[in-house]
């Protein structure tokens, strides 16, 4: 046996080293996008931030699109372009939206409901079942979202009357998550994950361009409006980092190690999203951290197998 080959440790050592290197590169990836919306929100409006985040993310997607366009029957085109509307376009207005009102960490602590409601959308409407472990995860996450709504300055946890309702946005988001990963996995069975991604931003694509640009201030804030160039720059990093890359680099995740490993990630999030929010000044009470804690510790027991 050669000197230079490898034992099959050594090669499953290697291939849990790239797996643990893209879960630590996704989590700041997705962590951070919450901030970068921030960022963005100081000089663009929610439809403006939402808009240029499709933008990005499909342009720079264009070499793998365009080429696979050929091999697509017309049920696949429908069905790719209710994955671009529910896995990218809504959510990336939605979520502009509920940062006018919401801090960038708490909303990173609410998209961690996403396997949650990957779970309940697949029970609703496509037949998959809903284990006693799901239920009790569920229960307790919702626990923690209502702590997360009613928390209010000057008392631990507040009232029903104090609810911010711009959370629901959030939660709206990651229910067109739910509907979009259900679609990919009951209906695309015969796509590569890497394929819908990139066809699914081109399906939106256009309608992310024409709003931006005949329905919006957009071109006029980026040539006359002072910081907007750096606003466009983060958001520009928003598209392609948080959206198109990591896309990618999860696939590829999935491929190295298991789906289960790689839904781990979302417990990360909400932790890299809280640091940058703490770093920016933002204030978490105290009943902010038993709700984030009841969130990812519902989620964990739900999505556990």
């Amino acid at each position: 046996m050669s000197g230079n080959q490898n034992s099959p440790r050594d090669i499953q050592a290697e291939g849990a080293l790239k797996a643990w290197g893209f879960l630590i590169i996704l989590a700041l990836i997705w962590g951070s996008s919450f901030i970068l919306i921030k960022r963005g929100l100081e000089v663009f409006s929610p439809g403006e931030v939402g808009a240029f985040r499709i933008v990005a993310a499909g342009l720079v997607l264009l070499p793998l699109s365009i080429p696979r366009l050929k091999n697509l029957n017309k049920r696949q085109v429908k069905n790719l372009i209710i994955v671009g509307l529910v896995g990218s376009f809504i959510p990336a207005f939605l979520f502009a939206k509920a940062q006018t009102q919401l801090s960038s960490s708490l909303t990173g602590v609410f998209n961690a409901m996403t396997p949650l409601f990957v779970v309940i959308i697949g029970a609703l409407f496509f037949r998959s079942r809903i284990t006693k472990r799901n239920a009790i995860g569920l229960l307790i996450a919702l626990v923690g979202v209502i702590l997360l709504l009613i928390v209010k300055e000057g008392s631990v946890f507040g009232t029903f009357t104090d609810i911010n309702s711009y959370a629901f946005f959030v939660l709206l988001a990651c229910a067109c998550y739910g509907v979009n990963l259900n679609i990919i996995k009951y209906r695309f069975v015969e796509l590569k994950p890497v394929a819908i991604t990139a066809i699914s931003l081109l399906m939106v694509l256009p309608a992310a361009l024409i709003y931006l640009f005949a329905f919006t201030d957009f071109s006029f804030k980026l040539t006359q409006v002072e910081g907007a160039v750096e606003a466009a720059g983060y958001l520009t990093l928003l598209g392609v980092l948080g959206t198109a890359l990591a896309l990618i680099l999860f696939n590829i995740m999935v491929k190295v190690a298991t789906p289960v490993f790689a839904s781990s990630v979302t417990y990360l999030i909400p932790i890299v999203a809280i640091m940058w929010g703490l770093f920016d000044g933002e204030v978490l009470l105290l009943g902010h951290y038993f709700g984030i804690m009841a969130v990812i510790f519902g989620v964990w027991i739900g999505n556990k197998k």
